[in-house]
Formats: C-alpha cells, sequence, structure tokens
C-alpha cells in the first residue's frame, strides 16, 4: 500500500519544481445548448457568416486562435465556439469587434443561429500547460472537465506540469497527439479545470487516451489528481474549424 507521508513529501517537492509558465493564453469558451433538429444549420451559419471574420481575427493578430467544436459523445452541451488571446483585455475587445462585425454582416442569420442555440454557458479559461493555441488541432478532441477542491489546485496544477505533461508531450512526439492543453477556470460554472488533446481521428485519439491511463497507473502519483480534483464530465467533440 503506498506510503501517504512519502506521497504528501512527493508532492511537495513537485509544487517546489514547477517550471517558469509560457506566455499566457486566455481562452473564451462559449458552451451552447442547441435544438438536435437543426444544429447543422448552426454549423452552416458559423462557417459561411462567422468562420470569416474570426479567421481574419487569427491572420491580423487579434486573437492567436479560435474554433468550433460539435458534440460527439458526452452531457449536454452541443456545440462550442472558443478563442484564444494574450490577455483578458484582448478576449473582451475582440468579442466586440468580431462580434459587431458579423452582426452587421448578416443580422438575420445571427438571429436564426441564436434561435436554434439559445442558451449557453461561458467560461473564460486560462492555459497552465501544453501546445493548445500553438499548434494545429486534430479533427476530434477529449475534454474533461474538473470539479476541484479550490484550496488545492495549485497541486493538481503542479501534478500537470511534472508527472502528467511529460506523458502527453511524448504522445505528441510520436504523433498520436495533435495538441493538448490543460487549463484553469477563471469564469464560469462549477468546472475548475480543463484538460483537453485532439488527434486525426477518433481511432488514434482514443489509443492515445488509453496510453495515459496505463501511463498514470503506473505512476505513484497517478491517483493523486482524483483525489484533488475528485468529479468530472468528459466531452468527446468533433473539431469542426480550428486555428491554427
Amino acid at each position: 500500500m503506498r506510503n501517504p507521508i512519502l506521497g504528501v513529501l512527493a508532492l511537495a517537492a513537485i509544487c517546489l519544481a514547477v517550471p517558469a509558465q509560457a506566455q499566457d493564453a486566455y481562452i473564451y469558451a462559449t458552451y451552447f445548448n442547441c435544438d438536435v433538429t437543426q444544429q447543422e444549420r448552426a454549423d452552416q451559419i458559423m462557417e459561411q457568416l462567422d468562420k470569416p471574420f474570426w479567421d481574419a481575427a487569427v491572420a491580423d493578430g487579434t486573437i492567436t486562435a479560435w474554433g468550433w467544436l460539435a458534440h460527439h459523445t458526452g452531457g449536454k452541451w452541443r456545440r462550442v465556439s472558443y478563442y484564444m488571446a494574450p490577455s483578458m483585455e484582448a478576449l473582451f475587445a475582440a468579442q466586440k469587434t468580431v462580434g459587431d462585425k458579423i452582426d452587421a454582416k448578416d443580422p438575420k442569420s445571427s438571429k436564426e443561429f441564436g434561435k436554434i442555440c439559445n442558451s449557453h454557458d461561458d467560461y473564460i479559461w486560462k492555459r497552465v500547460a501544453g501546445n493548445i493555441g500553438d499548434s494545429p488541432r486534430g479533427t476530434v478532441s477529449f475534454s474533461t472537465y474538473h470539479v476541484c477542491d479550490m484550496a488545492r489546485e495549485g497541486e493538481a496544477d503542479a501534478l500537470v506540469k511534472n508527472v502528467f505533461a511529460p506523458v502527453y508531450d511524448k504522445l505528441v512526439a510520436d504523433g498520436l497527439l495533435m495538441s493538448w492543453g490543460y487549463n484553469e477556470h477563471i469564469v464560469g460554472g462549477q468546472f475548475r479545470r480543463l484538460d483537453t488533446m485532439s488527434a486525426k481521428d477518433l481511432p488514434t485519439l482514443m489509443k492515445a487516451r488509453g496510453a495515459i491511463i496505463d501511463a498514470m497507473q503506473d505512476n505513484p502519483l497517478g491517483n493523486t489528481f482524483t483525489e484533488l480534483c475528485d468529479s468530472h464530465a468528459d466531452y468527446i467533440w468533433d473539431i469542426k474549424f480550428a486555428k491554427p
């Protein structure tokens, strides 16, 4: 049986060894509840109306990345839009700038989209680890939304940076994953941490996830994260559009 004292000492050492964070990256994510009989029409509106403006915002540096995801497996959320920027101020500025252009271009289609996807949950995340936003994403992603002990979230973050990250990075190097990210809650609902990974297709994604589970089972600290973040919701998303 694992020695709890050794586990505490090991976790304390990990917390002290957290590497310096790269450039800040914030994510504004909107999780939509949509009419399932009309959600493909929402995808069409997003592609025809919204996508050109978000692509242009990446090209001119207003934002660093954006994407549109469709529900494959999971809970009630049916679609996700997200975009990334290096600061909260840049997120809100982009929201207004791009949103105003979309509404001005075709207010009728914007209104139609709002009827199809007529409620949503907003979250703002901050990247803690990973390459999401810097590297191209695949066609499908696996996202886990965690509920955590708020007093010990820093310990969970340290575990990801120092224990989990090398596993994810190796899977990227081996070609099983195209991107991954671990993000902390800034604004939003009950979920406190989000980890997400993408691959070229669903079989490859699930193979990578299996490899991660195996690696964590072999690590004496593999169960510690689930003690810190003891409930979660899993989603598989089809990545309709993403840049990069």
